[in-house]
């Protein structure tokens, strides 16, 4: 089974490369087919062999944003099977660990922008979205697969399970929230979604997200009542976690509230996904109590 989930994770990266490919160049494609269908415009001249040649590239982008589609969907099967192979290898669920939850937290990335993408038809997120979920897989390769013993404060497996699995959720939530926030902010606006679009996506990204990282901290306190003897003890990855709730909390009361929209709501999300970025990676600078999910620890 740990060669299965091995192989079934190295499929995964093939498959995010092919389809990051894809629509890199479906994208180029349609600027291409933008800038002829202006040049056209201006020179009066859009009939004949010119108008063919100014949908061609649309045409090309249509099947190459496609194929990036169906790649996308492959590689979330080789990581659904890579998480079960290796649950069924170590015997508990596949979030003990840096490297567990790297190939996790991607796979949250690539099905949160999946929904999105069948939702609202924009595949220009996986511009910002598989490239995250990529180096979250090349990491994981990179520090390597290990199977040590649970530490004590680990040995509740249905409690483990539930609190990262709707952490993958949030944060598989918020990676599209970022993507389509730096769209947002992009000075390249050639074949981009409507800034009114890509606004409406974070903020709807934002409102599957949050209530899944309040669960994510509500059910960290009550393992850690049962683990540590107390609910909360201020740990760094325990701080950090409560911060960017924060964070992504004034985001929804300004939008609601406040009717904040555009660049102001887009920076502010951009700051959100660097907390949550902090906060994923923060144990391993900071130690405290979430110090066994290190590198090469349990």
């Amino acid at each position: 089974m740990f060669k299965m989930s091995e192989y079934s994770l190295v499929a995964a990266v093939l498959s995010l490369v092919l389809a990051l490919a894809c629509y890199v160049l479906a994208f180029a494609a349609v600027r291409l087919g933008a800038r002829q269908r202006t040049g056209l415009a201006l020179s009066r001249a859009g009939v004949g062999g010119e108008t063919v040649t100014a949908t061609a590239p649309t045409q090309g982008a249509n099947a190459f944003a496609t194929y990036g589609t169906l790649l996308t969907y492959l590689a979330v099967g080789f990581l659904t099977a890579a998480l079960i192979f290796r649950t069924i290898y170590t015997g508990h669920g596949p979030f003990a660990n840096m490297y567990e939850f790297s190939v996790a937290f991607a796979w949250g990335a690539l099905a949160m922008y999946s929904y999105f993408e069948r939702r609202y038809h924009q595949r220009t997120l996986g511009l910002i979205a598989l490239p995250i979920a990529l180096a979250l897989l090349l990491y994981a390769i990179g520090i390597g697969a290990t199977n040590h013993p649970l530490v004590p404060a680990l040995q509740n497996n249905l409690l483990l399970t539930i609190h990262v699995a709707v952490a993958i959720v949030a944060y598989g939530s918020f990676t599209v929230a970022f993507a389509s926030a730096l769209l947002f902010l992009s000075p390249w606006r050639r074949g981009l979604p409507s800034p009114e679009l890509l606004d409406e996506i974070s903020y709807k990204s934002v409102v599957v997200g949050y209530p899944f990282l309040t669960l994510t901290i509500v059910l960290g306190a009550v393992w850690a009542q049962t683990a540590w003897g107390s609910y909360w003890t201020w740990d760094p990855k325990e701080t950090a976690s409560l911060v960017t709730w924060l964070i992504y909390g004034s985001y929804l009361h300004a939008r609601v509230v406040r009717g904040w929209r555009g660049e102001r709501a887009a920076l502010l999300l951009l700051l959100g996904f660097a907390a949550t970025l902090f906060t994923y990676f923060g144990n391993l600078f900071f130690g405290g109590l979430h110090s066994y999910s290190g590198l090469g620890n349990p």
